[in-house]
């Protein structure tokens, strides 16, 4: 199928402009009388001839009243009839008419006009500053090809109308913040770029008042617009990080058709599914909320959620996640999650995370800057007083002084970490990882040792039940019972493979990480987990060399059957494991599996180190040694007993079909079942720290540079504002090389031979 090949940004493209009436109408408001206002976004309009098409088209409709197009929102607001003679309107009409006259439309959501209005006005700043410049220049050239006094009068007071409004207006932006600053009694990087812009403006003034050879208000205008830039760019790059997941948010179902008990179906918002409610699924609907599949057999498409463009088959007791496509056939199945807590509400809420991570390069830089800006203002001054006393022209002092406030602006330093993080968070982001905080990637660069858990992590943690030894013959059932309450693998593994129609149900289970499950029945006490924990006191006859995973059933105590389990690794795992060893990494594995079970995979793999039967205790007292005997350990889990040992490494990850509180401990999530993750994400991680060192060299460098300059009155102000700007740009442009870098899907090793390459270069 060709919709399988298609890359995540085409999917998310493609379905947005589709949706059902259900779900049309759940996202319209009632305004009385019979009419209802839809909201839509459609992102492609850009002039008045698009509004009037959209417009026309809309209002052909016979149960639309009005039909409205924002274009500075891309927005379409449209009032319809809920029903024409008694017959209920289909609002999704509304969306096809405006796909009809060839733009996209989706449903509107409201984190989006938040941003596109945030983006066109720093854009028609961009475009009022460049305008104004451009004009002030030309203005110029005539005054310095020697025009007389009163033309060049004449051209001054033209130049200064021109730049008044166009310094209100595009400088909004940074005024705006340097007096919310100073109002706090703080400062930041927005008061010198404010202060040079006004000064500069005020000298130029002055100058033009008492009829001056110079003016320089295309250095005030030029600076505003070459700041502008390196912001928008900013900005852009942001949105762009931020594009997939809002696509995603887009295409979150509103509804779904709810099965009842009698048999009838009813539509309700996705908020209104509870867990055990039966959801039917046709084919070409996304499935709302995460569930496990009661009836019908179908292919999904996970392209949105994962990454991965094949289609998965589902059948009776498969798990689906929320967001997944259903492509072939119908599907019921049961919600085992709400709406707010499913997979992809959860991918959203990690991105929103990551985004207010605050990581130490970026500390660092904030603080530099923060201590930065009064250093200029110092630095300022003392130029003017030296200037003004020794050279006694006061007006050459006060010009020097605004070539320093400008040239010695902190934007460069103050983007040299952020535009880095943002660009590398969007390029884990489409390879199917998530980062939850802006330190794991620096944490992440600084690893050197990786340490696996193995069930779920380093096999696919859906092992397959091979043998049942069992004392009693309802032992099975009693465990089938137990293993539902837990999403371990071993546990759904036994659900899915003993096949009952009938099994005991327990009141109160509790799950012990690292041990298994405990419930009880009146006086009894039953247990499902590790020898260990199953059989506290007696021995489990058997197995101690057996290569398969064990689950031992007891009862007070005593054994009442033993499930035996294969399980298969995880596509990747055994070239992940080569490429770290060819980069110097050291890796091993900890799990709470018996030491021949865990020996065995390790030669698989060719890991060298392999610790078995460990408590949750002792993975974080490993984690504490290699930390003591300073290597910064990589923690990659999936259980609830790797989450303490995830919460203790320097950095961890964890695959999406980890425990709840696995992924909540985790510093990175992977949504794809390979393993290449990993040093993907290393291989990111390093990149991305090598040119963040870069970005502070190329900020710090310039100012060693040019500094000087302008305190020896060599630069004029405008030739101040272009060479700050240009740096600013530089540094933007050196985080955008990430992308590059990305797109060539680079080994670890080959990463990490580059960034020695450049860090002798830098």
């Amino acid at each position: 199928m060709t919709c399988c090949s298609m890359d995540t940004e085409s999917v998310l493209a493609l379905s947005a402009t589709s949706s059902s009436a259900e779900e049309a109408r759940l996202a319209s408001h009632p305004l009385g009388e019979g009419l209802r206002q839809l909201d839509l976004s459609v992102p492609d309009v850009h002039c008045g001839g698009c509004i009037s098409t959209i417009e026309r088209a809309l209002s052909a409709l016979p149960f639309v009243s009005k039909a409205r197009v924002n274009l500075t929102a891309r927005r379409v607001t449209c009032v319809y009839q809920e029903e024409i003679e008694k017959h209920p309107v289909d609002p999704s009409k509304i969306l096809a008419a405006i796909n009809a006259a060839g733009y996209r439309a989706h449903l509107f959501t409201p984190a989006a006009p938040e941003n596109d209005r945030l983006g066109n006005q720093l854009l028609l700043a961009v475009g009022v500053s460049g305008f104004a410049a451009a004009n002030i220049m030309l203005l110029s050239v005539s005054v310095w090809s020697g025009a007389d006094a009163a033309t060049r009068d004449m051209f001054h007071w033209i130049s200064a109308m021109i730049a008044a409004p166009a310094l209100v207006y595009a400088g909004r932006f940074f005024f705006t913040s340097a007096w919310n600053a100073l109002k706090r009694g703080r400062t930041n990087m927005d008061v010198p770029i404010s202060l040079a812009v006004t000064l500069s403006y005020a000298v130029s003034l002055w100058e033009t008042i008492h009829h001056g050879e110079h003016a320089w208000f295309e250095a005030s205008v030029s600076l505003l617009f070459f700041l502008l830039i390196g912001r928008t760019l900013d900005h852009v790059m942001r949105e762009k990080a931020r594009a997939a997941i809002n696509g995603l948010a887009r295409l979150a179902p509103r509804g779904a058709l709810l099965m009842m008990p009698d048999g009838s179906r009813r539509y309700i918002a996705v908020d209104e599914i509870a867990v055990g409610d039966e959801i039917s699924i046709a084919a070409g609907e996304r499935v709302p909320v995460d569930g496990i599949v009661v009836s019908g057999e179908s292919d999904i498409d996970l392209s949105i959620v994962t990454g991965e463009s094949g289609p998965v088959a589902v059948a009776p007791h498969s798990e689906v996640n929320s967001g997944a496509m259903n492509l072939t056939g119908s599907l019921v199945f049961r919600a085992t999650r709400i709406a707010r807590n499913s997979l992809l509400s959860e991918i959203i809420g990690l991105m929103e995370a990551a985004e207010g991570g605050r990581a130490r390069y970026r500390r660092i830089a904030d603080r530099a800057a923060a201590l930065y800006s009064p250093a200029v203002h110092l630095l300022a001054l003392l130029s003017f007083l030296t200037w003004g006393f020794l050279g006694g022209d006061w007006k050459r002092a006060m010009l020097v002084a605004v070539a320093v406030l400008i040239i010695t602006c902190p934007c460069a330093l103050g983007l040299a970490v952020p535009v880095v993080q943002v660009v590398a968070a969007g390029e884990l982001f489409r390879r199917g990882i998530m980062v939850k905080d802006g330190s794991a990637l620096e944490r992440l660069a600084e690893a050197d040792t990786v340490a696996f858990d193995k069930t779920g992590t380093l096999t696919m943690g859906r092992p397959r039940l091979v043998r049942i030894e069992a004392v009693d013959e309802g032992a099975a059932a009693i465990a089938h019972g137990l293993a539902a309450h837990s999403r371990h693998p071993l546990s759904q593994a036994l659900v899915r493979d003993t096949y009952l129609a009938h099994w005991p149900s327990f009141g109160s289970v509790t799950e012990i990480p690292g041990g298994g499950l405990e419930a009880r029945n009146g006086e009894d006490v039953y247990r499902l987990g590790n020898a260990a924990f199953a059989c506290e006191t007696s021995a489990v006859p058997g197995a101690d060399d057996s290569p398969f995973s064990e689950v031992v059933l007891s009862k007070n105590g005593a054994v009442l059957a033993q499930f035996f389990f294969d399980d298969t690794l995880r596509p990747g795992a055994f070239e992940t494991i080569g490429q770290l060893a060819a980069a110097g990494l050291e890796t091993l594995m900890m799990s709470g599996d018996r030491q021949t079970v865990v020996d065995n995979t390790a030669r698989a793999l060719g890991i060298k180190t392999a610790l078995g039967a460990l408590t949750p205790k002792q993975k974080v007292d490993e984690c504490q040694r290699l930390s003591d005997e300073d290597h910064r350990v990589l923690m990659v889990g999936d259980g609830i007993n790797d989450a303490p040992a995830l919460a203790a490494a320097h950095v961890s990850m964890a695959p999406s079909t980890a425990s709840d509180i696995g992924r909540q401990a985790a510093d990175l999530v992977f949504f794809h079942d390979r393993l290449d993750a990993v040093p993907e994400a290393i291989a990111l991680a390093r990149r991305s720290a090598s040119l963040i060192r870069q970005n502070f060299v190329l900020a710090i460098g310039y100012n060693v540079l040019a500094v000087p300059i302008a305190i020896a009155g060599l630069a004029t102000p405008l030739l101040a504002a272009v060479a700050m700007s240009t740096s600013s740009i530089i540094v933007v442009t050196n985080a955008l090389r990430l992308n590059a870098f990305g797109g060539r899907r680079t080994t670890l090793v080959q990463a990490q031979a580059g960034g020695s390459r450049e860090a002798k270069t830098v």
